[in-house]
Parts: structure tokens; C-alpha cells; sequence
């Protein structure tokens, strides 16, 4: 096994939920739905292939005793695999950030492949004493299926045998290299188009989030009916697209109050909040302190 079932502490403030699907093969759930960062650290041999998945906000992979770190964005993939080393995960997940892991052996690994599956690099005999590193974009499909990892609701009983389908796919489409193409399929959950539509909704709420358009207006300006914008948005962002904008606001004013380059009124009024009163409020009701005694509090 990887770590003996356990997780090694060293003041970390959060712990992977850990769900064995097969021998040596494993996935690691982690949800920071606090607002402030949080560390995981975890031991795990080498002669593990580790798959890590940015679902939401952002992390940072810590290597060589913090000399060395590697950032992940929401919606980016990285792959470890070291054979001469151990590369514990040292992670740092920023607040309201999701991440997914696979953890799966070298040996397990090779197992799921064809002989003729040589465009994957590291399963040839040449490299399979090598080490190996990359970051990559996490495609709508694989989106999809890391979400139902991360928001699955069913009974205790069947979860191990519902995450090993869903660990076995993830992996199918991080090899697919036909990705980009066209998928004409009808369920809402299947078909890339709309999670490409939905992920457009996201980006333009952010980007507009003084004044951000109504459900429906967003619905027409990405042409998803009003039904699967809600129900898309909420699978792919565990989130109603109004809690998360609100959320994303909260976040920026933070970051914004902690840069001391504006006053609280300026800051409500660059996310959105035409009187001081709503900001204040809304403020408190995400971090439940104002926003001048957030200020007081970092000095």
C-alpha cells in the first residue's frame, strides 16, 4: 500500500479521503471549501504514477522540502512519476479549492494497456526507469468525471465500485488523444458542447461581476436553455451560478481589502455593491467579521 492507510500530519490541516479501487490503485478526494488555504501531506512510493486534478480554485505542489514548488490553476491536470525517488504530495490548496487525485502503480498501470499503445511515453521499455512530469488542460469529458468524484451522493455500499468505473474513465479519456472530436450525443452530462457553453457562463460572470446578467440573459448569450444552464453549472461547479459568483466576489474584496489599495466603499463598489451597507453585510456573511476589522485583523 501507499501509506499504510494513514496520513502523515506534520501540522497539515486537511486529509485526503482515500477510496482503494484495486491493488494499488487508488483515489484521493480533497475539498477546501474554507477560505483561507489549507495542507495536505501525504507519503508515496515511487513506484507510484501520480495523476492530480485542479477541479476548482488552485493548489501548489511543494517538492524538496519547499525549495521547490509547481502551481496548478483550476482546470489543470499534472502528472508525477519518479522511479528513483519518493515524491510525497506536499499540498497547498487555496481556499475553496477541489482536487482529485489518482494514485495508481507502475506495474498496475502497464496492466491496463495494449502493446500498441506506444504513443504513452512512459510505458515503453526504454523509459520505464525514467522519471516523468506533465501539466496539462483537463478536458470537458474528464471535467465531468472528476465532478461526479468530487459531488457523487450514493449509497456507501456501491461507492467503491462507482469510483472504480469513474477512476478507469478518468484515465480513459486522459490517454484519448481523439479528444477533439465532435460528440453528438444527447444527455446534458455527456455532451462537450455544453460543458464548453457552461464553462463561457463561468467566464463571463467573472468577468463581469459588478454587473452580471440575469440566468437568462447568460442562457441566450451561451445558447443553453434556462433548465441546463442551472443544472450544468451545478454539476460541473458544485454550485448555483449566483453562490458562486458571490463567492468569487467575496474572494476577490479579500484580496483586494489585504492589498491596501483602496478603501472599503471602493472595494464594494469594484465588486459590485452599490452602498457600503450591502458590502458590509455581505462581507460578514461569508467570513462573519466586517470588512475594517478583517483590515484590523492583518495588522
Amino acid at each position: 500500500m501507499i501509506v499504510g492507510g494513514n496520513e502523515i500530519k506534520n501540522n497539515a490541516k486537511g486529509s485526503f479521503e482515500e477510496t482503494k479501487v484495486d491493488l494499488g490503485f487508488f483515489v484521493l478526494t480533497y475539498k477546501n471549501d474554507n477560505a483561507f488555504p489549507q495542507t495536505i501531506v501525504k507519503e508515496v512510493n515511487n513506484d507510484f504514477i501520480q495523476f492530480h486534478f485542479c477541479v476548482k480554485g488552485s493548489c501548489k505542489f511543494i517538492f524538496n522540502e519547499g525549495r521547490y514548488a509547481l502551481n496548478i490553476i483550476e482546470e489543470n491536470s499534472l502528472l508525477l512519476y519518479n522511479p528513483n525517488r519518493e515524491l510525497p504530495i506536499n499540498l497547498e490548496a487555496s481556499a475553496n479549492s477541489w482536487v482529485v487525485s489518482i494514485l495508481i502503480s507502475i506495474k498496475k498501470f502497464h496492466g491496463l494497456f495494449s502493446q500498441e499503445a506506444d504513443y504513452i511515453s512512459f510505458l515503453s521499455e526504454d523509459n520505464k526507469h525514467k522519471k516523468y512530469y506533465k501539466d496539462g488542460v483537463i478536458s470537458p469529458s474528464m471535467a465531468i468525471v472528476l465532478n461526479q468524484l468530487i459531488n457523487f451522493s450514493l449509497n456507501k455500499y456501491i461507492k467503491d465500485l462507482y469510483f472504480k468505473g469513474k477512476a478507469f474513465e478518468l484515465l480513459s479519456l486522459y490517454f484519448n488523444r481523439s479528444e477533439e472530436a465532435d460528440v453528438e450525443q444527447c444527455p446534458f452530462l455527456v455532451d462537450e458542447t455544453n460543458v464548453i457553453k457552461i464553462r463561457k457562463a463561468k467566464e463571463i460572470m467573472i468577468s463581469r461581476m459588478a454587473e452580471p446578467p440575469t440566468l437568462q440573459e447568460l442562457a441566450d448569450e451561451i445558447g443553453l436553455n434556462l433548465k441546463k444552464l442551472k443544472e450544468g453549472f451545478k454539476q460541473i461547479y458544485g454550485d448555483s451560478v449566483f453562490s458562486f459568483l458571490f463567492d468569487y466576489k467575496m474572494e476577490v474584496a479579500r484580496k483586494l481589502l489585504e492589498s491596501g489599495e483602496n478603501n472599503v466603499n471602493e472595494v464594494g463598489l469594484k465588486v459590485g455593491y452599490s452602498t457600503s451597507s450591502h458590502f458590509i453585510a455581505a462581507f460578514k456573511k461569508k467570513y462573519g467579521t466586517t470588512p475594517k476589522k478583517y483590515i484590523l485583523s492583518l495588522n
